[in-house]
């Protein structure tokens, strides 16, 4: 490529967003960037590692899934059109109303497919996820049976569905198992902060269902080369692709190789904090799965109040982002399991953290610690 590609980020300032951005700027891979966030930069938490990445020249404030805001969003001084399209935006908090996730994932997906289309975009890279899958131990392919089983799943898919169909769209797909890396917000961080709690009250830290549930994971430095490379592949020609067995759209799972399960997560907690670690059995697991409101409510009440106490101690009073609220969509008695060969073999990809492991999850702690988030 004689000249490095134009990128235009939407959800910029969220936890891939950024990232994407930060990886970018390191290895100057593109001529220009534009971070797009209903967010501003000064509310969202942005450790001082992101702010030239995530600086105010490249960002503007809009909700891309309004029709209005698109001209904005994909309008350049020079009338150019964007290289390539990311879309790191929708909603990634659990339990919200069905209209959230249609209005705030799959209609920002639509909006921003139909606009990329017209505008002749060469790359646009649709994040999705691993919960579309069919929940099964053995790990899923991407022509596997696909049965969403969260609210964030189920609109995800619609949005790939849609985003199909639309002519001229330069589409790929990408499904990420759970994301995790330094200043994580979301399921291995629950995790880790529930540990913090059990190891402050001194007490066991019992997990429902199995330890062989699979809660596949991948590091977030995976997961930025990886969208990275994707593009640069799709635009040079989709090396490798075949749409007759493979299907119109290629779609990859971004999954590392370890196999990540409730075991592997308790064992690794227990020998970073020091507590005992296991599992409820049948007989309460059973219990659980005929009453998830109330034993989610428990676990909840249980932990959130010497999670307040502990910042209080610490004389925490920006908390951030971090906290030991369990979703009860993530406590199901469903595996996250899925099969990231295709990726591999396809575009050549090759994973630089492929397992979860205790020096990795130590780094999330530290990143915690210099934020002042962790007590």
């Amino acid at each position: 490529m004689a000249e490095k590609p134009s990128v235009l980020i939407i959800g910029g300032l969220g936890y891939i967003g950024r990232f994407l951005a930060l990886h970018i700027e390191k290895n100057n891979l593109a001529s220009e960037v534009r971070l797009v966030d209903k967010v501003l930069p000064q509310l969202a938490w942005l450790p001082a590692e992101f702010k030239s990445a995530c600086s105010d020249d490249k960002f503007v404030q809009a909700d891309a899934s309004r029709e209005q805001a698109l001209e904005r969003v994909f309008g350049r001084a020079d009338g150019k059109t964007w290289d390539y399209v990311f879309n790191c935006g929708g909603e990634t908090r659990y339990s919200q109303e069905d209209e959230v996730y249609r209005i705030r994932s799959r209609d920002l997906s639509i909006a921003l497919g139909k606009e990329a289309a017209k505008r002749k975009v060469k790359a646009f890279v649709e994040l999705s996820t691993g919960m579309v899958y069919k929940s099964d131990s053995t790990p899923s392919k991407e022509q596997d049976k696909l049965k969403p089983w969260s609210k964030i799943a189920v609109f995800k898919l619609q949005a790939e569905e849609e985003l199909a169909k639309i002519e001229g769209l330069n589409l790929v797909i990408m499904r990420l198992a759970h994301v995790y890396g330094p200043y994580a917000s979301q399921w291995v961080a629950t995790g880790l902060c529930m540990a913090r709690v059990y190891k402050y009250l001194e007490s066991e830290m019992k997990w429902l269902w199995t330890k062989g549930l699979r809660t596949n994971t991948v590091h977030i430095d995976d997961v930025t080369r990886a969208l990275w490379d994707v593009a640069v592949w799709y635009d040079s020609g989709k090396a490798n692709w075949d749409s007759a067995t493979m299907g119109p759209v290629p779609t990859f799972n971004i999954v590392d190789r370890g196999v990540t399960t409730q075991g592997t997560m308790a064992d690794l907690v227990a020998e970073i904090f020091g507590i005992e670690t296991g599992f409820q059995g049948q007989v309460i697991s059973t219990f659980a799965r005929l009453n998830m409101d109330s034993v989610v409510d428990d676990v909840n009440d249980e932990l959130l109040g010497p999670w307040g106490t502990m910042l209080e101690e610490a004389g925490i009073t920006r908390p951030g982002p971090l906290t030991p609220f369990m979703e009860k969509e993530l406590l199901k008695d469903t595996d996250l399991s899925m099969d990231g060969s295709r990726f591999e073999e396809v575009v050549g990809f090759k994973y630089e953290k492929p397992a979860l492991t205790k020096e990795l999850l130590e780094e999330v702690i530290e990143s915690y610690r210099r934020m002042n988030w962790w007590p």
